[in-house]
């Protein structure tokens, strides 16, 4: 469908911070929603480069252990022993294959790369733009909605989303008065 962005090959679950002690953990801000499935032992996941993509030769890393540690996950993975092995993983993140992780059972739930380049209009049917980017920000996230020269911030709450039509390749909004003046 026109303007719809193809489904990635992989999903980006996590940023490799900073080593953590000597014995080779790393601290990992989860990307994901569920980082105890992700950051199981056992688990591959791929180390991608600075910009979340898996280069022409992909690295896989084995979560050996991880558990929660303030706001993130100390992980050690398989054949890591030392600070110096964690330091030369920081600053990439961590990737896992689009078809290992499923949006949940529920039929209105999504991932949120299902929405870049649906085509936005109100419910009145007047077109706004296309969804470029997710911004994870509090207490709502927000879609950036790049339209005829203008750029729109614009909640993903259900009171102004009423329709996400992946099919048809659209997003319905009713914006609060004055939000797409902005």
């Amino acid at each position: 469908m026109e303007g719809q962005v193809p489904d990635p090959e992989f999903l980006v679950v996590g940023h490799l911070s900073k080593p953590h002690g000597t014995k080779g953990e790393i601290m990992v801000w989860p990307l994901t929603d569920r980082p105890a499935e992700v950051f199981a032992p056992g688990r591959d996941v791929t180390a991608g480069d600075e910009e979340g993509e898996p280069g022409d030769v992909p690295l896989t890393l084995v979560v050996e252990e991880s558990r929660p540690y303030r706001k993130g996950y100390l992980v050690k993975f398989r054949g890591v022993d030392d600070r110096n092995g964690a330091a030369e993983l920081t600053t990439r993140y961590l990737l896992v294959p689009a078809g290992e992780l499923s949006a949940e059972e529920e039929e209105d739930a999504l991932f949120y790369h299902e929405l870049l380049g649906l085509r936005v209009e109100t419910v009145d049917g007047r077109e706004v733009g296309r969804v470029h980017e997710v911004f994870e920000t509090e207490p709502a996230h927000l879609l950036e909605v790049k339209g005829e020269g203008k750029t729109h911030l614009v909640p993903y709450v259900s009171r102004v989303v009423k329709e996400v039509d992946r099919e048809g390749g659209r997003l319905v909004i009713d914006p609060p008065e004055g939000l797409l003046e902005l």
